[in-house]
């Protein structure tokens, strides 16, 4: 059996914490695993690593930043063997680039584009332990790229895809996937399966226990994933295909995102292809529109508004003021103090009347519904942020905590 295991930073936080992790590692191995292990960056080495280049350099080049911030998860790679070693179980430490991790050259959110694990088979054929470097690969041109927050995760289970695994266990500080974020609603609880959907859904929503893409491979890929935590033994959430019982529940999660922002473009011509000329450069800076929303006015000009990362506001909003003039639009404008909020289910498939209740709730709370967009398992809305954790709370308790049959 072939098992893939990623350690996230709080779990190799120091030496000691590697050592544990060791631990577990070997107790697989003498289960009669074969086990490859995935590791991130020591708690807090990533961000220290980026400020050293910010001091540095006024505007850090994005090719030598990811040579820098990948020495976190080398460090991290080669004191796990270290540790393995020294329990007595042999491994080896790989890089992205050794095993061949290829990627495209977006340097800062790179995607996979091929996996190369010839060198595992043989490191497991030898009955070893390999311990690679997660969240880097590297590019045609042979540079060193990383593949955004939480690459790790998607290093772990393109590899299990890539080795045909049995699973990949992803452990981390909490325990789970839980029904919303425990730090905000207390009763939130952890559940036992969750689908592909409906945790690609909330990975993009705001929840942060998985990466998307690193779920966005796993269902292509059928790689079951177990959720876990690396400080108890304790069985973790299991991110698997859809079955039927799933549907019985209307709402699986209530997820929130605080790092959005939202811009308008005013009055923009009413004519084929201006839509194009907006969000081209947009793209083409490699950043990530999420809701979309078009007001046509009678004067035939529409207004044309969308979210993107907070981060990712300036630049997008220089972009957009820079197209606003070419194409003839009145203008731009941009809010930053704004949230959104989403409830998820497969079973919303099955259940009429959710996006009406939900917009009942959120008005008797007397929350403003500034955007709306929904697919077949999710809705989700923009509002203040000040009223992020008055809509969670409330939306938990309304289809999770009342709900007839609640998943486990």
């Amino acid at each position: 059996m072939v098992v893939v295991q990623k350690f996230g930073g709080t779990s190799v936080a120091d030496v000691e914490r590697i050592r544990s992790v060791a631990g577990r590692i070997a107790r697989a191995r003498a289960a009669g695993h074969q086990v490859v292990v995935v590791v991130s960056a020591m708690a807090g080495e990533t961000n220290r690593l980026l400020a050293l280049a910010r001091a540095t350099a006024s505007d850090p080049d994005a090719r030598e930043s990811d040579a820098l911030v990948a020495t976190g998860e080398q460090v991290t790679a080669a004191l796990t063997a270290l540790a393995l070693r020294d329990a007595g179980v042999p491994a080896r430490s790989f890089l992205g680039h050794q095993i061949r991790i290829e990627t495209d050259s977006a340097y800062g959110k790179a995607r996979i584009v091929r996996v190369d694990v010839d060198r595992l088979r043989s490191v497991l054929a030898d009955g070893a332990v390999a311990v690679v470097a997660g969240f880097q690969g590297v590019d045609g041109q042979g540079s060193i790229t990383t593949l955004g927050r939480g690459g790790s995760d998607t290093s772990a289970v393109a590899l299990a895809a890539a080795l045909a695994a049995d699973t990949c266990e992803i452990y981390t500080d909490v325990e789970g996937v839980y029904t919303s974020d425990p730090r905000m609603v207390p009763q939130a609880r952890k559940l036992e399966r969750i689908a592909y959907d409906e945790m690609l859904e909330l990975a993009s929503l705001g929840a942060k226990v998985l990466q998307i893409r690193s779920v966005e491979f796993a269902k292509r890929y059928r790689v079951p994933v177990h959720v876990r935590s690396s400080f108890s033994e304790a069985e973790g959430t299991w991110v698997v295909e859809e079955d039927p019982t799933m549907e019985e529940v209307s709402v699986a999660g209530v997820a929130y995102d605080r790092d959005e922002a939202k811009l308008t473009v005013l009055r923009v011509p009413d004519r084929p292809g201006v839509a194009a000329r907006v969000f081209g450069p947009i793209a083409r800076a490699n950043i990530v529109v999420d809701m979309i929303i078009q007001n046509a006015s009678a004067d035939g000009t529409t207004d044309l508004t969308f979210t993107v990362p907070r981060g990712d506001y300036e630049k997008a909003k220089a972009l957009l003021e820079a197209t606003a003039r070419d194409i003839g639009a009145q203008g731009v404008t941009g809010q930053l103090d704004v949230a959104k909020v989403s409830i998820v289910g497969v079973g919303m498939r099955t259940h009429a009347g959710i996006a009406a209740r939900m917009f009942e709730i959120l008005s008797a709370e007397g929350i403003n519904i500034q955007m709306i967009s929904t697919s077949e398992i999710k809705i989700s809305v923009v509002v203040d942020a000040k009223y992020t954790e008055l809509a969670v709370r409330t939306l938990h308790d309304a289809f999770i905590d009342a709900a007839p049959g609640k998943r486990t």
